[in-house]
């Protein structure tokens, strides 16, 4: 029976946080079915597979029905959107059905995307369809192997619905799972209004959630601002380490957990390109892939203004200065995050002053020459173990890497340490695999005109992206010379 599925919810926002959301739920729907389910996933989170594959799985994955436990919402946020501010934002095609502790005690919200419309859903009909929901859980699921904190996708479930988009599509639902959904856009949603009371709350939610050694501190609210901070300078710093590009870096998608979320126009380099952007509605390259650390110092200036009041509510002087003084140390933070993960790609392990210069000076050697990032990254474990020539045939001109090259080998015997060693630490980091955006498009054309079976292959090599599968070559070759410009869109 329908009505009998129940989760193990444990539900603190909608608990706890009354007025920062409006109770609501997923429209009924013909025909929901599970296409695709994540079962290690599901595992973790204590769930049964064969009960979510059911009828009244699918429904409950679908929106359609709420199981015993569940308190779904729609969570109100504002947010800045390409520069420009938006008052109400929210959750326009998506609903929290509620949180789950994991095995190992972790909460963690259970969110379905493209379940109907709501009262935030601006005119829109609040539905998705199955390829960008099918790339949603894909690129979450290859960031998840590739060690970048993201939302996961637990299942993607078709609806029965045809939605017209380019031209009539199949309607689905993306059921995903994330540490929360708080963002920079739900600070700024209270603190426009003037809101104090309520920023305070949410505050302390969010520090009680995400940063719970500080609960109680005198100081929190300046230390919950640097949490958040280092958390993202950690992130965008792993973003740009494997040359992937989120494509829509609003304020509504920064998040206050530091993970990844929204897989719209997102996309991996190939070519090593510091302007590169894939997103159809970034007309000036706002969020291109070398944009992304100044953006994200931008966002968290934003997210500070929201809490001048909490970190010093007699004197907003004092509270600017030091929110300001935090901003101004954002880069540092991010250069160290970003070194740190260079130093292990091109396998180094001391830190020595001369490393900056050396990662710096690389990627300005593949400028302009057709270099595949990920390819070259690998390769260069081949350089460790005394063979140039995998690198080298990266570049258009093996001149640029050759000047390079030698610093290189200088700076590894500065370390005592066995080349193999150091190469098999290398490729332990350095991907074979990522989601390739021609593979990408490749397996979604097909999964929307019926076959499911590119989608699978391709979730299985990216599962395991560090080492090498038989079978899977094409899979680390970038596009073809003669493929279209890849263009991504807002599809979910």
């Amino acid at each position: 029976m329908l009505d009998a599925l129940s989760f193990p919810f444990n539900n603190s926002f909608a608990d706890e946080m009354e007025g920062f959301f409006v109770p609501w739920q997923g429209d009924k729907v013909p025909d929901p079915q599970i296409v695709v389910l994540n079962i290690a996933l599901a595992a973790e989170l204590g769930l049964d597979p064969t009960v979510l594959k059911s009828a009244a799985g699918a429904a409950a994955l679908s929106g359609a029905m709420a199981p015993a436990g569940a308190s779904p919402l729609a969570m109100a946020y504002a947010g800045h959107q390409f520069g420009g501010y938006s008052a109400q934002l929210g959750d326009g095609r998506a609903i929290l059905l509620g949180e789950l502790v994991d095995t190992e005690g972790r909460r963690r919200d259970l969110h379905l995307k493209g379940s109907g419309r709501t009262p935030f859903s601006r005119g829109g009909d609040g539905k998705a369809v199955l390829g960008p929901v099918l790339r949603e859980y894909l690129m979450g699921e290859a960031m998840h192997a590739l060690g970048v904190p993201t939302t996961r996708a637990l299942a993607a479930v078709t609806t029965g619905e045809e939605i017209a988009r380019n031209g009539l599509e199949q309607g689905a639902v993306l059921a995903r799972i994330a540490a929360s959904h708080l963002r920079v856009g739900t600070f700024q949603f209270y603190a426009a209004r003037g809101e104090t009371d309520k920023v305070r709350k949410l505050a302390d939610y969010a520090i009680a959630r995400h940063f719970p050694d500080i609960v109680g501190r005198e100081d929190r609210y300046l230390e919950f601002f640097r949490g958040v901070r280092d958390a993202q300078a950690s992130l965008v710093a792993k973003w740009v380490n494997i040359g992937f590009v989120h494509g829509v870096m609003n304020t509504d998608n920064t998040t206050i957990s530091g993970e990844t979320i929204d897989y719209g126009p997102c996309a991996f380099i190939d070519s090593y390109d510091p302007k590169a952007v894939f997103s159809s509605i970034d007309a000036h390259g706002r969020y291109a892939y070398g944009n992304q650390p100044v953006i994200m110092q931008w966002n968290l200036s934003r997210f500070a203004e929201t809490l001048i009041d909490l970190v010093n509510a007699e004197d907003s002087d004092d509270a600017i200065r030091q929110l300001t003084n935090e901003i101004n140390a954002f880069p540092a933070h991010y250069q160290q995050e970003w070194l740190r993960g260079m130093q292990a790609k091109l396998g180094l392990l001391k830190e020595l002053p001369e490393d900056l210069a050396l990662a710096n000076d690389l990627l300005t050697a593949c400028e302009g020459q057709d270099v595949d990032f990920t390819n070259l990254f690998r390769a260069l474990a081949e350089s460790v173990r005394g063979n140039d020539q995998l690198a080298r045939a990266c570049f258009d001109d093996p001149a640029a890497f050759d000047a390079w090259a030698a610093r290189y080998h200088t700076r590894l015997a500065a370390e005592d340490i066995a080349a193999e060693l150091r190469a098999e630490a290398m490729n332990r980091i350095n991907p074979i695999y990522i989601p390739r955006n021609h593979l990408v498009e490749e397996a979604l054309k097909a999964a929307a005109g019926g076959d499911l079976e590119p989608f699978h292959k391709l979730l299985a090599v990216l599962a395991h992206p560090f080492t090498e599968q038989d079978g899977a070559e094409t899979y680390a070759l970038p596009a073809p010379v003669d493929a279209p410009r890849h263009v991504t869109f807002c599809g979910t």
